[in-house]
C-alpha cells in the first residue's frame, strides 16, 4: 500500500492490522489492514477519494452487529462510522447519522412523541446496517419509515436517494446493488403518545428478552425467512439446537441464532451455517439463505 493514510489524515483515527473481532458482535474475525473511524462524512469521502487514486479497496462495516469476517481479516481499508453520531428532529422527522445505534433513533423518536420506529426498540444494528438490509423486527421494516438517505458513491460523489427510488424488498435495498455507503438517513414518522410509544418499545423488548440469547456473542438472526417457512422453526425440528462446532453453537433459546460460546472463530460460525443448511436442505428440501452479512478472507492454508 503506496498511500499512507495515517500521515494523509491526522485528525482521523486509523489503526493497522487491527483485529476485527474486536469490533464484531460475534466477537470473530481477522484483521483489518488499515481500520479507520472518521467522525463526518466529508471524513468519508475523503478516505474514499485518496482510497480510490491510490486503488486500495475500501468496506463500511457500520458497528459491525449482523456481520460475519473471515478469519483472514479484510485487505485495504476498512471504515466504522459509529463516530457519526448526530441525531436531529425536525417536525416528524428525524435525522440520523449512518453510525448511530437504531436503539438510539429510537429512544430519540419517542422522546419526541414520533411514532412508526417502535419495532426497531432492540435492533443492534446502525443506521446505516438497517438502510443495507431494510433491517426488521415484529411487523416492521425500515422502509416503512425511510424517507430519504444520503450515500456516498463508489466513485465519490455525495448524493440523496428519496423512498421511491430505495428499491426495499425484504432485507434488500439498492444500497445492496450499488455499494453506496450510506452517510445519514432521513425518517418520516407519525405524531403520537409518548407513554404509549415507550409501553410499545417495552413490550417488543421484554418479548426479544424472553426468546433471543441476548447474553451471548451473536451475529442476530442468520438467516432469512424462506418463503413459507420460519427458519428457527426448521433448525429447531431439523433437532439442530445445541449443535456445535469449535465455539459456535445452535442456541438453544431460539434456533435462528448462532453464539459464541467459547472463543469462537468466524470459520466455526461459517461451518455450523454450512452444517445447518445442508441438514435442513436433506430434511425438508428448504434452502436457508444467510441474512447475515459475510465478507473478509479465509485463512491461507501454509
Amino acid at each position: 500500500m503506496t498511500v499512507n493514510f495515517i500521515t494523509q489524515f491526522p485528525n482521523v483515527t486509523i489503526l493497522t492490522d487491527e483485529p476485527l473481532s474486536k469490533y464484531t458482535n460475534t466477537k470473530t474475525g481477522g484483521p483489518a489492514d488499515l481500520l479507520a473511524f472518521p467522525a463526518s462524512a466529508d471524513e468519508v469521502q475523503a478516505l474514499m477519494t485518496v482510497a480510490n487514486a491510490n486503488d486500495v479497496p475500501v468496506t463500511v462495516i457500520g458497528n459491525a452487529s449482523n456481520l460475519i469476517v473471515r478469519d483472514g481479516g479484510i485487505r485495504g481499508l476498512v471504515m466504522i462510522l459509529t463516530r457519526m453520531a448526530t441525531i436531529k428532529v425536525s417536525g416528524h422527522q428525524v435525522i440520523a447519522d449512518a453510525g448511530v445505534s437504531m436503539i438510539e433513533v429510537t429512544k430519540r423518536a419517542q422522546a419526541a412523541s414520533l411514532s412508526g420506529l417502535e419495532f426497531a426498540a432492540g435492533i443492534p444494528g446502525s443506521v446505516g446496517g438497517a438502510i443495507f438490509m431494510n433491517a426488521g423486527a415484529y411487523g416492521g421494516e425500515t422502509s416503512d419509515v425511510a424517507d430519504s438517505v444520503l450515500v456516498l458513491t463508489r466513485q465519490g460523489e455525495i448524493k440523496t436517494i428519496t423512498r421511491d427510488d430505495l428499491n426495499f424488498g425484504y432485507r434488500h435495498s439498492r444500497v445492496q446493488d450499488e455499494n453506496d455507503v450510506v452517510l445519514s438517513a432521513t425518517y418520516l414518522l407519525q405524531p403520537g403518545d409518548g407513554q404509549e410509544i415507550q409501553a410499545k418499545m417495552d413490550d417488543l423488548n421484554a418479548r426479544r428478552a424472553a426468546r433471543q440469547p441476548l447474553d451471548l456473542p451473536s451475529c442476530g438472526s442468520v438467516f432469512k425467512r424462506p418463503t413459507g417457512y420460519f427458519a428457527g422453526k426448521l433448525i429447531h425440528d431439523a433437532g439442530l439446537q445445541g449443535h456445535q462446532i469449535g465455539g459456535a453453537q445452535v442456541s438453544m433459546k431460539h434456533a435462528g441464532f448462532i453464539v459464541n460460546v467459547d472463543h469462537a472463530t468466524a470459520t466455526d460460525y461459517l461451518n455450523v451455517i454450512h452444517h445447518v443448511q445442508t441438514v435442513v436442505f436433506e430434511k425438508f428440501n428448504v434452502h436457508l439463505e444467510t441474512e447475515v452479512r459475510i465478507i473478509g478472507e479465509s485463512v491461507k492454508e501454509d
